[in-house]
């Protein structure tokens, strides 16, 4: 496992993702990221720095291990109270596309499983 190059990036964004997070209970979040910024962390190469997120609860539910750009990304998540409180009763989905735009749906959780 690679050291958590990503990480000190993600906290940057934090509150910026804590307030996205919070409008995306009644819409569709999306908002650019500076490629910069990750370039600076560590070079992705050709691999990009696109992933997919999926959580519910909290939890993620698919697997990120294969990106470090996720997995620090999640890291930052679950360490801020305030998200963490803001992921629970949810499925959360965030995604990073090649054009670095960060993208937030959240639909509640259903109750009949």
């Amino acid at each position: 496992m690679e050291e958590r190059k990503y990480l000190t990036t993600w906290r940057k964004y934090i509150p910026v993702i804590r307030l996205h997070l919070k409008r995306s209970l009644t819409e569709d979040q999306s908002f650019k990221l500076n490629i910069t910024d990750f370039e600076s962390a560590g070079d992705r190469g050709k691999s990009g720095y696109t992933f997919n997120i999926a959580m519910e609860n909290g939890k993620v539910t698919n697997n990120i291990s294969g990106s470090a750009v996720a997995r620090d990304l999640y890291e930052a998540l679950k360490t801020d109270e305030a998200i963490k409180a803001m992921l629970q009763e949810k499925n959360i989905k965030i995604s990073v596309g090649k054009s670095f735009i960060l993208s937030i749906k959240t639909t509640h959780v259903s109750a009949f499983k």
